[in-house]
């Protein structure tokens, strides 16, 4: 078969394939003495370049968005939460009181922000103090009245409890961010309808969940929500001192620890030795959380002594 019906081969067969050949594509003859081998290349050529001209260009990947939630205001202003339009007048007034010392520790008498200071962790002596409950508030007290962004992050890993709480259902969380280091930090933010606050959720169970907690990972997760987000106040909802180690660790990494105290139950042995964990820690304020549910703060404010 000479060079020119290996052309109009060809070319037929693109005809059949749908391709749209130009004419001048149509009428091109090799040169005299050209070999078969380049014309079959020239051939190849000219229908990749057919191809190029109908592939469509592909749409532009769109930019991520961030992930919202819509939280139930209504159920959470019933169950004692003090999301906007709630009318616990005084609830809301002892968190104000509460968060005005943590508030002032976060410039120094320069305006400047104090290393670490935005990071605010929550503890108990042991369960059942209402840390998470407090813990909540204080976050959506900050979030309301402060001007900056507040972010909840549920650090409680061994017993979650600040998505429940909240109305949110089971998402990826602390725990994978810190036992997948690739996962970005943004992607696992759940912002909420209400203004300035978001969540991050303690995410899914894991065997060694207290060893991440208490590992170089979370010290790093620390570092860059404290340095990353400087206009961010994080509001750590940690496990209980005495029944583990993670709380420990987590408050000494912390510019300010907030101590939860029920007055109807801790006793001044567990409370005492609950202090001594954490003697270490510069800014440590303590709150009574009375079984009527009224908060009073303890003792002398930041600092302990007998």
């Amino acid at each position: 078969m000479s060079i020119i019906e290996q052309a109009t081969k060809r070319l037929e067969q693109l005809r059949q394939a749908g391709v749209e050949v130009s004419w001048q594509q149509q009428t091109a003859v090799p040169a005299a003495g050209a070999s078969a081998d380049v014309a079959a290349r020239a051939s190849r050529q000219d229908a990749g370049d057919a191809l190029v001209r109908k592939t469509p260009a592909e749409p532009a990947s769109p930019p991520k968005a961030s992930k919202s939630i819509e939280l139930d205001l209504q159920k959470l202003a019933e169950s004692l939460m003090l999301v906007p339009g709630n009318q616990h007048q005084e609830l809301a007034a002892e968190f104000r009181g509460i968060k005005r010392p943590l508030v002032a520790n976060l410039v120094s008498g320069a305006g400047a922000a104090l290393p670490g200071s935005n990071l605010i962790v929550v503890t108990s002596a042991v369960p059942g103090e209402g840390k998470t409950f407090c813990a909540i508030n204080l976050a959506l007290s900050m979030a309301a009245e402060v001007d900056k962004t507040v972010l909840l992050v549920d650090a409680d890993v061994l017993k979650p409890s600040v998505a429940s709480r909240l109305g949110i259902e089971a998402r990826a969380g602390l725990l994978d961010l810190l036992s997948n280091p690739s996962i970005d930090l943004s992607d696992l933010l759940l912002k909420t309808n209400i203004p300035k606050f978001t969540v991050l959720p303690a995410g899914k169970p894991r065997a060694d969940s207290a060893e991440l907690l208490a590992g170089g990972h979370m010290k790093q997760l620390f570092d860059e929500l404290a340095q990353r987000y400087p206009d961010r106040i994080i509001i750590v909802d940690a496990p209980p001192l005495l029944p583990t180690t993670e709380a420990r660790t987590l408050a000494t990494r912390a510019g300010q620890v907030v101590m939860i105290v029920d007055a109807g139950s801790t006793s001044q042995g567990v409370l005492t030795e609950a202090f001594g964990t954490i003697k270490d820690c510069k800014n440590v304020m303590s709150i009574l959380n009375r079984r009527s549910g009224i908060l009073r703060n303890y003792g002398n404010g930041y600092g302990y002594g007998d």
